[in-house]
């Protein structure tokens, strides 16, 4: 009994394992400090300073360490999945009462006797079939639209510049997030220093949120394991 109770604690700690409550100021989506920011070098006399110089036909998109880049989110989806199976299976098996020296066996509770005196013969007959079939569908579409400022983290050798940053909306019933990261080529960067979340390389991009509105579109922990790998049926 002790280990029954201990193997259904485990199933059903399966089916409604909490999962981590997101926070945020993240620090793997926090913004980078760019080197502008910090204490100038030491000059020696002269009028240019290190990290302060500028291009008088530079325009204001994003290309350095810390530079602020907005990115338009522009994210739809849709899947859809359908497969069925059926098998059946029919058996059948017969086997005739055999004769033994001219008589066909034929048993009686109490003693044997001749074929045809009402005993029990030899003879079987066996048929049996099976049926299954079954069938499932699945669909999924999703869309994403919006904008989120994130920031430059690193400029890679190639020019490719690897963004990252979150936003959190405060709500009346709870909190919504977005989370993003990638990396964005310098040519993508409109002149209005946006660039659209398809032209992200090796995008992650996270919408979700907690509270009361989060928590009413999750399903009971009795549901998660009826649904569950551990449920049988």
């Amino acid at each position: 009994m002790k280990r029954l109770i201990i193997l259904l604690v485990v199933i059903f700690s399966s089916g409604c394992a909490i999962q981590p409550l997101e926070k945020p100021n993240d620090p793997n989506y926090a913004p980078v400090q760019p080197a502008s920011l910090l204490p100038p070098q030491i000059n020696d006399g002269s009028i240019y300073r290190a990290g302060f110089a500028t291009d008088l036909w530079m325009d204001q998109r994003a290309r350095r360490v810390g530079d602020a880049i907005t990115i338009v989110l522009s994210e739809s989806t849709t899947s859809s999945k359908s497969n069925s199976a059926s098998i059946t299976k029919d058996t059948s098996v017969t086997a005739a009462n055999p004769t033994i020296m001219g008589l066909s066996p034929n048993f009686h509770p109490s003693k044997i006797l001749s074929s045809g005196d009402g005993g029990v013969t030899l003879e079987n007959n066996i048929d049996s079939a099976s049926d299954f079939s079954g069938a499932a569908d699945a669909g999924q579409k999703n869309s994403l639209k919006g904008q989120i400022t994130v920031t430059v983290s690193e400029v890679l050798p190639n020019g490719l510049l690897r963004v990252r940053g979150e936003k959190w909306l405060m709500l009346s019933k709870g909190e919504e997030f977005i989370r993003i990261t990638g990396l964005i080529r310098p040519s993508d960067i409109s002149t209005s220093n946006t660039v659209a979340s398809t032209q992200i390389a090796d995008a992650r991009i996270t919408y979700s949120g907690r509270g009361d509105l989060a928590d009413a579109n999750n399903p009971g922990w009795v549901t998660k394991f009826l649904n569950g790998r551990f449920w049988p049926f």
